[in-house]
This record gives C-alpha cells, sequence and structure tokens, in this order.
C-alpha cells in the first residue's frame, strides 16, 4: 500500500492506493475513513487497484477554512479529481463502491461525471427522501440539529441512533486505536456538518436511469427492515431494477472476503 496527498480545492485529501488492475474507488460514510474499507481494500486488491480515502473535513484530510455543511456535489467533485490523480480516464473508466453516505457521493459522481465510471455499486444510501415516510425522516433530522444545539454531540448521535434502528455490523479485525482515535473526533463533524446534507440529499433518478453508468443498488442480507436498507430498495425499484443483496449489514464490509467474493460478482 502506498499513501499519497491531494490537494483539492478547498481542502486536501488523504488518500491510499492497493493492488493493480482496473481501478476501483471506495468512498465511506459517516465517521469512517480509508482505513474503515482496510479488510474490503485488501481483498479486492488481488486483481483491482484499489483507492481508498479519508473525504474533505474527515481524519486526515483537514480543511483549508472553517467547518462547513457538507455538499454532496463538492464530495462527488473531490471522487472526481481522485479517479483523475490515480490516472482514470474516459477511456478507462473506474468501478466504483459507496457505503451510506458514501454510496450518495457514489451516485452524484455518476450523475455530474459519467465518462470516468464504469459502475457503481451504491449499498444502503440513506436517500431517505425517496421513502414514503419522507415526512418523518425530515422530521429526524431537524431533530437531530436541535438536540445538538442545546445537548451536544452525544445526545444527538443517541437521537440519531434511535431513528435508524440498527446496528454498524462492522465484523473483522476490531480498530486500530488510531482509527478509533479518529472516529472520535470524527463524531461533531458528522452531526453537525454532515447529517443535515445526506439527509435531504435526491438522487438524480431521470439522469441515472439514462446514463452510461451501470448502477447497482445494494443492500445487506442482515439489516432487512433497517432505514438504509429500505431506502436502497426503493432507489432500486425508482431506478427500475434489482438490489443486489451483500453479506452482513450495513457495515457488512468489515468481513473483507465474503463481502469482497460477492463485490466481485457483482462488478463481473
Amino acid at each position: 500500500m502506498k499513501t499519497e496527498k491531494l490537494s483539492v480545492p478547498g481542502a486536501t485529501l488523504y488518500y491510499e492506493v492497493r493492488g493493480s488492475g482496473p481501478v476501483l474507488l471506495l468512498i465511506c460514510g459517516g465517521i469512517y475513513d480509508a482505513e474503515g474499507f482496510a479488510a474490503l481494500a485488501d481483498e479486492m486488491a488481488a486483481d483491482h487497484t484499489v483507492v481508498t480515502y479519508d473525504r474533505r473535513g474527515v481524519s486526515r484530510s483537514p480543511l483549508a477554512g472553517p467547518p462547513a455543511e457538507v455538499n454532496v456535489e463538492e464530495q462527488a467533485d473531490d471522487a472526481y479529481r481522485l479517479l483523475g490523480a490515480v490516472g482514470v480516464t474516459e477511456d478507462d473508466p473506474a468501478d466504483v463502491f459507496g457505503n451510506s453516505s458514501g454510496a450518495e457521493i457514489a451516485l452524484e459522481l455518476a450523475a455530474r461525471y459519467p465518462g470516468m465510471v464504469r459502475t457503481v455499486v451504491a449499498h444502503e444510501p440513506p436517500v431517505f427522501e425517496l421513502l414514503p415516510d419522507f415526512d418523518h425522516w425530515r422530521s429526524v433530522m431537524a431533530q437531530v440539529a436541535e438536540v445538538y444545539r442545546t445537548a451536544g454531540v452525544g445526545a444527538a448521535l443517541g437521537t440519531f441512533g434511535a431513528a435508524m434502528g440498527g446496528n454498524a455490523d462492522s465484523r473483522g479485525a476490531p480498530p486500530s486505536p488510531e482509527f478509533a482515535a479518529r472516529m472520535q473526533g470524527n463524531l461533531e463533524t458528522f452531526v453537525a456538518y454532515e447529517i443535515p446534507g445526506f439527509g435531504a440529499f435526491v438522487p438524480d433518478l431521470d439522469g441515472l436511469r439514462s446514463s452510461t453508468v451501470r448502477i447497482v443498488p445494494a443492500v445487506g442480507a442482515a439489516s432487512t427492515g433497517e432505514p438504509p436498507n429500505r431506502a436502497g430498495l426503493e432507489l432500486a425499484t425508482r431506478l427500475e431494477t434489482t438490489a443486489e443483496v451483500f453479506p452482513g449489514g450495513h457495515g457488512g464490509f468489515g468481513d473483507g472476503a465474503p463481502f469482497g467474493a460477492r463485490l466481485r460478482e457483482v462488478l463481473g
């Protein structure tokens, strides 16, 4: 594995590259960073050039200015620039896997830069605006913001977690002390700046339906009924396709071997 840094407008991105072969970009969500994908990246590096990174404002990718609400379009631009930095071109596009809010970024990347992407696997994107009970989710996001303002990060996370009703299911090796500390440090960024923007995100369904990019909604076998799983199924319905089922739950990628085997099947 080699580590690199990429300057982008307003931030510096830390990223890691493993293996050789077709480029596969893994985009994490929430408080995770590149290390959260280590098991899956190691598995896929046997036959891919695997790129993982810390998103702007998270862990080792500092912002050039003060924190601001996360913008999905800006995040997609970062992913586009990162693909260019590792040699991806429209003549040789990349595959992209995104989990959770990272799946929303992957969908926006495909919509904005279709020539750079061959396939997007969008694993349990929290596209709650597509659900029939979208009003409920708007209320949840507003409540999380209010609890954060009045009672702080811990209470807001509790409110968010209760609404989500699931577990991360990130099996595999336990996180390193450094990774655990970075995740802890990312909590406030997630609550204060990420949840509002990602909670309101609506993918460009018309653009994705007509795109040259193959869009593969995906859900976890162990997360049936949980909100991100429901959202992934609804995305598949809106795109007139079928969601692929992956091992584990929302964080099933932590068990790299079976998850990677399924990802290879889906990518073809």
